[in-house]
């Protein structure tokens, strides 16, 4: 295996999870017909994952857990430390586009420079 394939199939699926986040922000968070749905509590289950995505965003729980993870991974040195990077960028993308930005960009910048951080001799 080359050098370079974990580097770009990670590239690949963190383009993939920022078109899914963009999508929930603006398929079920932002569309307006699930105003009108959700009026009605209980009939549908794509109106208790907004409720509770909802509830997740204003107590900013992906941020804050993206964060963990990030400063986590920058104390752990081995391999299992980049996993953790890699883990908080699964927080914190979603946290940039669903209005958390402002805790996520500290996630992506730590996850990001632990990931490109080299290994000691």
């Amino acid at each position: 295996m080359s050098r370079t394939l974990p580097g770009a199939l990670l590239l690949m699926f963190l383009a993939i999870w920022l078109a899914a986040s963009y999508g929930v922000r603006y398929g079920l968070m932002e569309d307006g017909q699930w105003v009108g749905l959700c009026a009605v509590p209980g009939d549908h289950w794509q109106c208790q994952v907004r409720s509770l995505l909802g509830l997740g965003i204003h107590f900013q729980v992906m941020a804050w857990a993206g964060l963990g993870l990030a400063l986590l991974a920058q104390v752990i040195t081995s391999r299992g430390g980049w996993w953790l990077a890699v883990l908080a960028l699964v927080f914190g993308v979603p946290a940039l586009v669903l209005y958390t930005a402002s805790i996520a960009v500290f996630v992506v910048v730590l996850a990001g420079l632990r990931l490109v951080r080299q290994r000691a001799a």
